[in-house]
């Protein structure tokens, strides 16, 4: 007949053998390791990257580097799946110390807490102003990180990249600038109000030339000849990866007789990822001045 100390032992090897169990003792006996955090996003991978910390394993790596590209992942990066839905398996192969996600998009963090702790970031959490959101994201970030010095560095070179821009558009007369890339060779996606970009667009001084219907991320997907009815507009088409297209679609008669097509007021720019943070605002910032300081 087993004592009451056997019996508790043996009980207590059963339940640390339950998943909701090492979620428990996890958590209990965190220690954060900066060189094993996993991003289910790729958001979150740029909030990780803009505080100079390299991510062990993100999801979808491949496309990151068709749809993203800056900052580039470092090889050391695994890929553990699908951004809808990672490598189980793998999570728990890496056995990661903070699992980030987005909120509303990938798997659901009770799903991944027997895993590790999981933090999830916002879009946006004021309608409108995604890259206000992601200010804030960077400070939380930074703060649970123990790198909040780092954290204010980055964000005063986001105020100081806006700045320049601001200050370098301000004497370029310009038009104003529809964004957009091709999904498919039919329908393409244009960057409007509530959009990240849009709100980078008002600090810098610059009109955007879709006033269409949007969607809760400030985008919306059309047919490539509803932008035939846009007139006195500069374009800015973002390519994604070597086969993009819109190479198909430049052949086409009905791209010929688009207003913007017609009189050269568009041109093609490198990715930039239109649901990202302040990194791919300070991307953004470049490339469009860039592009209307030639096109002046």
């Amino acid at each position: 007949m087993q004592t009451h100390d056997e019996y508790r032992r043996r009980l207590l090897l059963a339940m640390m053998a339950l998943p909701w169990w090492r979620s428990v003792a996890m958590a209990a006996d965190k220690r954060l390791d900066s060189r094993r955090i996993i991003a289910l996003e790729w958001r979150p991978t740029e909030l990780l990257l803009s505080l100079g910390v390299i991510p062990q394993a993100i999801a979808d790596a491949p496309n990151y580097r068709n749809w993203v590209v800056e900052p580039p992942l470092a090889l050391s990066v695994k890929d553990v799946g699908l951004r809808t839905e990672p490598n189980m398996e793998a999570l728990q192969r890496l056995r990661p110390s903070l699992i980030l996600l987005t909120k509303g998009y990938g798997p659901a963090p009770e799903s991944l807490a027997p895993i590790a702790p999981v933090m999830s970031f916002p879009v946006q959490d004021t309608p409108g102003l995604p890259l206000t959101t992601a200010r804030r994201d960077v400070l939380a970030l930074g703060e649970y990180l123990d790198l909040m010095a780092r954290a204010r560095q980055h964000l005063q070179e986001v105020d100081g990249q806006l700045a320049l821009t601001r200050r370098r558009l301000s004497t370029v007369p310009s038009r104003p600038v529809l964004l957009f890339t091709f999904l498919d060779s039919q329908h393409v996606m244009v960057l409007g109000k509530g959009s990240m970009f849009q709100e980078v667009m008002d600090q810098v001084g610059v009109a955007n030339a879709w006033h269409g219907e949007v969607n809760r991320w400030g985008s919306a997907t059309v047919g490539f000849e509803q932008l035939a009815g846009l007139k006195g507009v500069r374009a800015l088409c973002f390519r994604r990866g070597d086969r993009d297209p819109l190479d198909e679609v430049v052949l086409s008669p009905l791209w010929q007789v688009i207003p913007f097509v017609r009189e050269k007021q568009w041109q093609t720019v490198p990715a930039v990822w239109f649901f990202g943070a302040t990194i791919a605002a300070m991307r953004f910032c470049r490339l469009l001045e860039q592009s209307l300081v030639e096109a002046a």
